[in-house]
């Protein structure tokens, strides 16, 4: 190996967006192209991507794309990646599906999508890349391990080691991992989200045991709000309800697609006999799953119990487990659901962090990990930076020493030459994020978000006036509108000064001889916010319109 690169264009100290850069010599390795959902205040945004500019200038040398499982944060922002580059994607079955129907949607017929074995080897462009399945919340999850002459770099993202596992889409092959360890692992990047969390994740991750009993007592129908992405939890339930012949309805059309995709390629299915196609009030002994991503399962369950929902009403004799831990920047929506619930006199069944883990590794887990592989480099990702801190403690408890282990930010790059470490502090320029938008799917600026965020808090103020184009003069106006702002009724005088402030500034810019349209424009937006700021407290947007008439 005469270079090796490694970076994150996303995913590092941040909760999604993940996307890996391995630079093998002159070849370009991206793994996963993962999207990131809005916070509370990014107003209009539909989700976060990477920045692929570097990626863009440096297309002619991407050798592949590798997908490792078919969630949001590992696969969804691909689309956004393949407009712009020519690339080959690389993923397990399942996801290689699902790429291909979004990509359908998209119009993007010409890309080249070659499928992974969950157990294997395939080359890349040259390149020896070898795969392992992992037991994770998604089937047909992978980890994957590039190939140099020092050793492999081994990618291996949210995991549980799970002896329990039967189903071959959930399984690991500790075998398979074990064995890329003997044959030389030069650097591994494994998760760090549930680095500080005593013990194996097994078997805190299944719930079986803690909602039979609610299947054993439940007199009336099951409700369960789950995040939609969690598919083995989702399986669980699944299972329970064939074991205590309850009839299954999927509230969520996207998770009836889902079920359907899996049981037409030979995952697991749901009969017919068990399927509700048409819903009614009227059916008693059935499950209904009200599935969204992040806080979208609470904000339907919310719908349902405050009766708003045209086909589902609730009554006393329901229960409803809340199958998904409550996450961050899920909570208003969470609260406010449960307290509806309180109040049409439901059981509630609700399941916290401390009764179940999701399906991420903890101490034990990446310890494990860490012996099998015995990678000469450790590189934490996927998690805050306390976690890669916490991962990084772990690491020096089984005998790695400092050298050995590099904690990234996005962007940073860690550069080896022949085998050895000779710099992290190279950066690459624009890294950051993408915000797309909820109406046109294009990039949002961040001055358009401030906007919208004044919009939601202050309100806005659109003063409108017309003048004759050669004189000046005010022939029209001016008229003031005012949404979020004032209540006008009590705060008529308000309105009148603004529109005072108007025809003055204006009268005494032309009498000044220094009238332009766009001067004026500002200088009303900065007279009357501090006049209204003055008044009520408030600072709202501003839109003075100036519309010069030509009168002949």
């Amino acid at each position: 190996m005469s270079q090796l690169r490694i970076f994150a264009l996303g995913g590092l100290d941040e909760n999604g967006k993940n996307m890996y850069c391995i630079e093998v010599d002159d070849k370009i390795f991206i793994v996963n192209c993962g999207l990131k959902r809005p916070e509370d205040k990014q107003f209009g945004v539909e989700c976060i991507i990477p920045d692929f500019t570097y990626v863009i200038e440096n297309k002619d040398r991407v050798s592949g794309v590798i997908i490792t499982h078919l969630h949001d944060d590992m696969m969804d922002a691909l689309p956004y990646l393949l407009k712009q580059i020519d690339a080959e994607v690389y993923a397990p079955n399942l996801c290689t599906l699902l790429i291909k129907e979004r990509l359908h949607k998209e119009r993007m017929a010409n890309v080249k999508i070659h499928t992974l074995p969950r157990y294997g080897e395939v080359n890349i462009k040259g390149v020896k890349v070898n795969t392992f399945g992992l037991s994770h919340a998604a089937p047909d999850a992978i980890g994957i391990a590039i190939a140099t002459d020092k050793g492999s770099v081994v990618v291996a993202e949210q995991y549980v080691v799970d002896f329990d596992m039967n189903e071959k889409a959930y399984q690991s092959d500790i075998a398979e991992i074990a064995a890329i360890g003997k044959k030389g692992v030069f650097m591994a990047l494994l998760e760090s989200s549930y680095a500080d969390k005593e013990g194996f994740t097994s078997p805190k991750h299944r719930i079986t045991n803690a909602v039979k009993p609610v299947f054993e007592d439940a007199k009336g129908r099951i409700f369960v709000t789950l995040y939609e992405q969690n598919y083995f939890r989702l399986r669980e339930l699944i299972l329970l309800a064939r074991e205590y012949k309850r009839k299954i309805y999927f509230y969520d059309a996207k998770m009836r697609n889902m079920i359907k995709l899996f049981a037409d390629n030979g995952y697991y299915k749901v009969e017919e006999k068990y399927q509700i196609k048409q819903f009614s009030n009227d059916i008693e002994d059935c499950i209904i799953f009200v599935t969204g991503e992040g806080s979208q399962a609470f904000e339907r369950m919310h719908r349902i119990a405050i009766n708003e929902d045209s086909d589902i009403e609730l009554n006393e004799n329901d229960t409803v487990i809340i199958a998904s831990p409550v996450v961050s920047g899920t909570e208003k929506e969470a609260g406010d659901m449960e307290n509806e619930l309180y109040k049409d006199n439901v059981k509630i069944v609700k399941l916290d962090q401390k009764q179940v883990l999701s399906m991420h590794p903890s101490s034990e887990d990446l310890k494990m990990f860490l012996f099998l592989l015995k990678p000469k480099y450790f590189l934490p990702v996927m998690g805050s930076y306390r976690d890669f801190v916490c991962a990084a403690n772990l690491s020096l408890s089984v005998g790695f020493t400092p050298d050995r282990i590099i904690i990234l930010d996005n962007g940073q790059v860690a550069t080896f030459k022949d085998g050895k470490l000779i710099s992290c502090s190279e950066m690459i320029e624009n890294v950051g994020d993408i915000m797309i938008g909820t109406q046109d799917n294009k990039n949002i600026a961040s001055f358009v978000l401030k906007d919208r965020e004044l919009l939601s808090t202050d309100g806005v103020i659109i003063v409108g006036i017309a003048l004759n184009y050669r004189t000046k003069e005010v022939i029209g106006g001016p008229d003031i509108q005012s949404r979020g702002v004032i209540y006008v009724k009590d705060s008529e005088y308000v309105i009148k000064n603004i529109g005072k402030i108007t025809v003055d500034m204006i009268k005494e810019a032309v009498k000044n001889g220094t009238y332009d349209n766009m001067t004026v424009r500002n200088d009303l937006r900065e007279r009357i916010s501090r006049y209204v700021l003055r008044e009520t407290g408030k600072h709202p947007m501003i839109l003075p319109a100036i519309i010069e008439i030509n009168m002949n």
